[in-house]
């Protein structure tokens, strides 16, 4: 009996090692999605900036009495 229960001490141990590693690795995808959002976001605004500024101008001139 005592060699089934080492048996099933050893793999729960590996399976809670290996579940350890992977939450690191999540943390890891998430800071990667994370830079790729600001890159794309800042790409866009130095797209669209411009015209953007340019249209608020427009709006702030057609509301100024």
């Amino acid at each position: 009996m005592s060699k089934i229960r080492n048996w099933a001490l050893e793999k729960y141990v590996a399976v809670q090692a290996r579940r350890n590693e992977e939450e690191g690795q999540g943390l890891a995808e998430y800071g990667l999605i994370l830079a790729l959002i600001a890159v794309v976001a800042i790409g866009a605004l130095q797209l669209l900036g411009g015209n953007i500024s340019s249209h608020l101008n427009t709006l702030a001139n057609v509301m100024t009495p």
